[in-house]
């Protein structure tokens, strides 16, 4: 006899699913599915997106851009992720001209 793993049913702009998590997840999930269920009945009523996987993907985009475009205690979490970018290609680079010496 198999037993179902722990888990919710979740429905998302009237499709249900099945989530696996613990029952410390619970509340926190509902919360996210109220979330993405609210920004893609935006997204499908504003009439410019057709589809559920188009609604999906814009979603995505949406929530891509909101944590990239967070401040966190007054930093720009993005700008501070190009930054580090840079800053690791530069240290690269340097390292990488250093080998030669040695």
């Amino acid at each position: 006899m198999s037993k179902e793993p722990p888990g919710m049913d979740i429905s998302i702009l009237g499709r249900e699913f099945r989530v696996a998590c613990t029952p410390d997840e619970q509340q926190g999930l509902l919360k996210a599915v109220s979330y993405l269920d609210q920004n893609m009945r935006e997204i499908r009523d504003s009439g410019k997106v057709i589809g559920v996987e188009r609604i999906a993907i814009m979603a995505a985009l949406n929530f891509a851009h909101e944590l990239l475009s967070m401040n966190v205690g007054g930093v720009d979490v993005g700008e501070a992720r190009r930054r580090m970018a840079e800053m690791r290609t530069i240290i690269d680079d340097v390292l990488t001209a250093q080998e030669d010496l040695f």
